[in-house]
């Protein structure tokens, strides 16, 4: 990111207490904004936010805070006004819990995106950067599917003034709700569960993720998904990497609702619109919008192939997991 690009704007984070968002305002500081706002309905962690970055009425305070729910458009439509940029990040992500509870999952993954559009539009927001998933491609879960559904969304609504791009990106160690924490509770009690040891995936680091996303704010165009090159490893490697020097059992569980043995991060229907950012894959859209062509520098790479945890070329192992544990904060 350009020293100067943030300086001066108001940032809106929706899901702002969550894992990213969190991560996201921390990182943001000292970067010259004149706002950095946050959005979600989880008052307690709000608190918990307000003591490390105060809310006040000074005038070099840049932080808000707004307890509201993305399903809500009228409060969307209050906290966007005078805003120049949103990050998106608000979701329901635990895949259980949506298989299980489907219609919250649309309310807020689906219905909740497009409020966040149709809010932006109206608030004449410059540019929304909404972040995505693996699960998004070729979905076999309901949180999978709402995220294709939200992917097609914002991509569409390009044909507006303001700008919507996404992040696409696979699992994030030591999120909240993610396996690493489980996988460091479980080692200590001697004994490593897995649902199937065939399983693959995706890895990256908080700090990386939401580095990768600030870059994407400012180089985006407006339609595109943003794939950054990731490293991956069975699922095992990552229960060794924890276990380290521990005796730890290991226990196959089975696969639960809604689970993949690997996730897809470029489909092989997607590689034919792909260009190649050296630190990322720019899925371009396949649809083509009213106010001319934006991408007609971009090149499509012949190279690129489908881009799976399973046969990805950036594979680790339990060694080099340990050293990316290390980096978790």
């Amino acid at each position: 990111m350009t020293k100067d690009f943030l300086k001066g704007k108001r940032v809106l984070i929706t899901g702002g207490t969550g894992s990213f968002g969190q991560k996201c305002a921390e990182l943001l500081q000292g970067k010259g904004l004149d706002r950095i706002m946050v959005l979600s309905r989880d008052e307690l962690k709000q608190s918990e936010m307000q003591q490390k970055w105060p809310d006040t009425q000074r005038a070099d305070s840049t932080m808000r805070y707004f307890v509201g729910d993305v399903r809500d458009k009228d409060k969307l439509l209050l906290a966007f006004k005078n805003v120049d940029m949103v990050i998106h990040a608000a979701a329901m992500k635990q895949i259980p819990a949506c298989e299980y509870n489907p219609s919250e999952a649309v309310k807020t993954n689906v219905i909740g995106a497009q409020n966040v559009i149709e809010a932006a539009v109206e608030r004449k927001v410059e540019r929304v950067l909404a972040i995505s998933s693996d699960k998004a491609v070729n979905p076999i879960n309901l949180y999978g599917a709402t995220k294709l559904v939200s992917e097609k969304l914002f991509v569409a609504a390009n044909t507006l003034k303001t700008k919507f791009s996404l992040v696409r990106y696979g699992n994030v160690l030591g999120s909240r709700g993610s396996v690493l924490p489980i996988f460091q509770r479980q080692a200590e009690k001697g004994i490593l569960r897995i649902t199937d040891d065939r399983m693959t995936r995706f890895w990256i680091v908080l700090d990386d993720a939401v580095n990768f996303s600030l870059d994407c704010l400012e180089r985006m165009m407006g339609g595109e998904i943003f794939v950054p090159k990731m490293v991956s490893s069975p699922v095992v490697d990552l229960a060794n990497a924890v276990a380290g020097d521990r005796d730890c059992g290991l226990e196959i569980t089975g696969i639960r609702p809604g689970e993949k043995l690997h996730e897809t991060l470029v489909s092989d229907e997607e590689v034919g619109r792909v260009h190649d950012a050296v630190d990322s894959y720019v899925i371009l859209p396949s649809i083509r919008f009213f106010n001319g062509d934006r991408f007609k520098s971009f090149t499509i790479s012949s190279n690129v192939k489908s881009y799976t945890s399973q046969t990805n070329q950036w594979q680790i192992g339990a060694w080099e997991l340990a050293e990316m544990i290390k980096k978790v904060r």
